[in-house]
């Protein structure tokens, strides 16, 4: 077992099983040392009780390492073994990618190639990589610049990566009118745009529906992410208020996905709008809203929500090889 793939293998578990971030840090930042060394000098610094010498190698990393130069299973990865992701396995096998990736680009934790490798290694033929837009500067959200920069990156990594497939995308916030904040022209260059409200949450009823009507409405955007912006964790935040039946009846007439976002603080839409969406005909788009590669696998959470709510799977969209996605 290579030791530097064990290291990465418990911070893609510690992640699935949402693990704190300074955890996941320690095997990341660990295997990126020893993949900076000749094995060689790993298996002579591991008979000697050397390895941690290294700056950003602890006990607990230099277990993993040991235990993986043994060929034996690491301890600290069967201690985590024990999340339960059991659910919606029959719709979770159709699915053929992911709609929502974020990456260091934006939020996210991991550089673009380690969330596209991860979600290959699941058996992924793609992922939308939708990293925030320029409004969201607590995020990092992307300007202009930066977006065409990073689909330029896109471009050689998928020369690279084939044939799994990074698709361009983008999350944008969904401003007070309605608008989104970023030029419709690099909108349209992209293939895949979540569309999510990321502020003034607690706007009134009448005033969040036409915002989200507006939004949903506009020809660039396919999918209207985390609706509600719930949060069910910890000290939670109350649902937006919308008039449902109005947004997901404008969902199915433009064709626009309603997201069913699996990350188990938001869990959104709750199964009442759910199964709403699913009576109004909208199509669905089930995503991980991964923000590190151990998050890719949250997809169960959503699969089990929309197994239990009756959404078909011909009506999900990422059910379909990126070819039909990309045709609508």
């Amino acid at each position: 077992m290579d030791p530097v793939k064990a290291l990465k293998q418990v911070a893609f578990h510690l992640e699935r099983a949402g693990e704190p971030t300074y955890r996941v840090q320690a095997f990341r930042n660990a295997a990126a040392v020893l993949a900076d060394l000749d094995p060689a000098e790993v298996e002579k610094r591991a008979k000697l009780g050397t390895l941690t010498d290294l700056k950003g190698v602890g006990k607990a990393t230099a277990g993993v390492v040991l235990d993986a130069l043994a060929n034996r299973e690491p301890g600290y990865l069967a201690k985590l073994r024990h999340v339960d992701l059991s659910g919606g396995e029959e719709l979770r096998a159709k699915l053929k990618g992911d709609c929502h990736v974020h990456s260091d680009w934006s939020d996210g934790g991991s550089p673009m190639r380690d969330m596209a490798e991860a979600a290959r290694d699941l058996g992924h033929e793609y992922m939308v990589l939708t990293d925030h837009s320029p409004r969201l500067t607590v995020a990092n959200g992307l300007s202009r610049e930066r977006l065409e920069k990073q689909l330029n990156v896109v471009a050689e990594l998928n020369v690279e990566l084939a044939p799994f497939l990074i698709l361009t995308g983008i999350e944008v916030d969904i401003l007070d009118d309605g608008s989104v904040d970023q030029d419709e022209d690099l909108l349209a260059r992209l293939d895949v745009v979540v569309a999510s409200v990321h502020s003034k949450l607690k706007m009134p009823k009448a005033e969040m529906t036409e915002r989200m009507l507006t939004a949903v409405a506009n020809p660039h955007v396919d999918i209207l992410g985390h609706c509600t912006g719930r949060l069910v964790v910890g000290k939670g935040r109350p649902e937006s208020q919308f008039d449902a039946e109005r947004v997901f009846e404008a969902c199915a007439e433009h064709g626009t996905a309603v997201e069913i976002n699996s990350r188990p603080e938001r869990l959104d839409p709750p199964r009442r709008l759910l199964s709403l969406a699913v009576d109004a005909g909208c199509t669905f788009s089930i995503d991980s809203d991964a923000h590190a590669p151990g998050q890719l696998d949250w997809l169960n959470y959503g699969c089990a929500r929309a197994e239990e709510c009756g959404v078909p799977a011909d009506r999900v969209i990422n059910t379909r090889p990126a070819s039909r996605l990309l045709s609508g």
